[in-house]
């Protein structure tokens, strides 16, 4: 299978995102975790921007020895020299040399007519070849250059001694089709091209930076170059894990593979956004949080049953766990349970269903339903107690200038309806005595304790009370999103506890839930 090379650009081309700007010592951090996913090539920067710039190049190549260290130049011989100088120490030096080829490039920036291009860039490429065996050079804005043109730069840089020849679609202006016929063209038009490596250069603009570097695989192209998670000016340039797990995953059509070492992707994808402050989007291919994660039941259930139902990638392949079964509100009743019973409880069927309609509930009102906010709703009923009183709704009139007053309405277990207000020194109390007015209950709290399940603005919120009648005392439990309900829900429960007592003195009730 035919080998494609990867040069990674996160380094110099990434770095020029808005906002992100990397020091040595992150630059050397991310270059030695590349080296771990075995990046053929990485362009460390651009030395004769800065002593800074030169200074992080050099560190880099003193640090890397399994991967080509790239530095970027101009056409220029004082580029060149701060290129060499960069990159002395390197175990694998190569120089990557650029000039603007388009027609649009040519009049607006460089002021040159084509046979100018040629001189200047000949003239740079002779000059490196005195100091570096390996050269690419990269005619810049390859893919709005007349191809004819760029047939005849490409057989001056395999003359002059380039050892690859990249083809840049700066601006992300083609599609896969037009990019992929460039590569076409030069392998069969320019001379000596079997000598070289022709490089895809894509970036994202039209959103067609993988499809455009996957064409150009198939039309001849050895080497792809991107950074990781697609960061880089304006919309980013090729996303490497795109590429590579495309070639992975469809080895028959492409008959082409990189040599990362898969498995450091995710590792290498959450250095990388940590250090640039880029986050990665959910939804991005491969390594968005979303990647591996299905909400949608019908999705679950498929999963459960076949994995390939709805992966074509598994999730171990790029470094990660498992995928993740998010339970939301499109969540099934199979994920359901399956996901109860990886949580260690065993519960019978009316269990199932008693729990998944609390659970539904809970998922309209939270975005994303985690492993601490199901344990809390199962264990809010672990100890089953018969529910003379239900919370129906609480009303609450509160101000910081006013008497807080409270309504609630309850449902008797008959079936009746009980409704009162109260005024209370605060809402939870203002709540408490509504309920001691509804329910005719003389009782005494002796503890209220409240904690977050969860974290975030829409966890769950456990409240634990205490309750004593006479010489009784007892706890009531209430959990929701909604502190005050969970408060009015711990204090009900705590009630329906001492009803229970009453009626089977020194007896303690127990469900049929059993943890595992």
């Amino acid at each position: 299978m035919r080998k494609i090379y990867v040069f990674d650009t996160t380094l110099r081309d990434g770095e020029q995102s808005p906002g992100v700007n990397l020091n040595t010592q992150e630059k050397v951090e991310i270059a030695l975790q590349l080296e771990k996913l075995a990046v053929d090539r990485m362009e460390a920067g651009f030395p004769a921007a800065s002593p800074g710039d030169l200074a992080a190049v050099n560190a880099v190549a003193r640090a890397v020895r399994n991967a080509s260290v790239v530095a970027l130049s101009r056409s220029r011989e004082q580029d060149i020299d701060a290129a060499k100088e960069a990159l002395k120490d390197a175990q694998d030096p190569c120089l990557h040399l650029f000039l603007a080829t388009s027609p649009i490039h040519r009049k607006h920036k460089l002021r040159m007519e084509k046979q100018q291009v040629l001189e200047t860039a000949e003239a740079a490429i002779k000059y490196a070849k005195k100091y570096f065996s390996k050269i690419e050079f990269s005619p810049e804005d390859a893919g709005r250059t007349e191809l004819d043109f760029l047939c005849e730069v490409t057989e001056m840089a395999i003359r002059a001694g380039a050892t690859v020849v990249n083809i840049p679609d700066t601006v992300g202006y083609l599609y896969p089709s037009e990019y992929g016929n460039i590569f076409k063209t030069l392998k069969e038009k320019v001379p000596g091209i079997e000598k070289i490596q022709l490089s895809a250069h894509c970036h994202d603009d039209l959103g067609m930076a993988t499809a455009n570097a996957l064409a150009a695989i198939l039309n001849g192209a050895d080497q792809i170059e991107g950074t990781i998670n697609g960061i880089g000016e304006r919309a980013g340039n090729t996303a490497i894990e795109e590429v590579a797990l495309a070639l992975e995953t469809r080895q028959h059509l492409f008959e082409a593979k990189t040599s990362l070492v898969l498995s450091e992707i995710a590792r290498t994808s959450r250095l990388v956004s940590k250090l640039t402050g880029m986050v990665v989007p959910g939804n991005k291919a491969i390594v968005g949080a979303n990647a591996f994660a299905h909400e949608s039941g019908i999705h679950q259930d498929g999963m459960l049953k076949e994995k390939t139902t709805y992966e074509i990638i598994s999730p171990d392949t790029i470094g990660l766990k498992e995928s993740k079964l998010v339970l939301g509100k499109h969540s099934g009743r199979h994920a359901f349970r399956e996901k109860l019973i990886d949580m260690g409880y065993d519960l019978n069927d009316d269990q199932v269903n008693e729990a998944f309609a609390k659970f539904k509930v809970l998922a309209d009102r939270k975005k994303n339903v985690i492993d601490e906010d199901i344990r809390a709703l199962i264990e809010e009923k672990l100890v089953q107690t018969p529910e003379v009183f239900v919370l129906d709704t609480i009303q609450l009139s509160y101000g910081n200038q006013s008497v807080p007053m409270a309504t609630v309405r309850i449902v008797q277990a008959e079936g009746s309806l009980l409704e009162e207000a109260a005024i209370g020194n605060g809402s939870v109390d203002a709540i408490y005595k509504a309920i001691d007015k509804a329910t005719k209950e003389e009782v005494e709290l002796e503890d209220y304790s409240i904690k977050s399940v969860t974290h975030g603005k829409d966890a769950l919120g456990d409240v634990h009370v205490v309750l004593k009648q006479g010489d009784v005392s007892v706890h009531g439990r209430g959990v929701s999103t909604d502190i005050l309900e969970a408060s009015a829900k711990a204090y009900i429960d705590a009630i329906n506890r001492l009803i229970d007592k009453r009626k089977s003195p020194g007896s303690s009730r127990h469900g049929n839930m059993s943890l595992i």
